[in-house]
């Protein structure tokens, strides 16, 4: 799944993020993808549940790829 991220905002939270692009149907599902090091920015394991998400950055994963603009 390869989706595009528009941002309205300065940043999303990185478990929204998740949330909002559909990758997880609850936010807590996401903070625990993100918890076992499921999830990748900018192509480092990303742990933190509520990292800053800003335009220009790529959250991926296992099947999943956002690029946010």
């Amino acid at each position: 799944m390869d989706l595009d991220f528009e941002l309205n905002s300065d940043f999303i939270p990185l478990c929204d993020l998740l949330k909002y692009c559909g990758v997880t149907e609850t936010g807590g599902m996401a903070k625990h993808l993100i918890a076992e090091g499921m999830v990748r920015v900018d192509g480092e394991v990303e742990l933190r549940k509520t990292r800053k998400i800003r335009s220009g950055q790529v959250v991926t994963g296992d099947g999943f790829s956002i690029h946010v603009a």
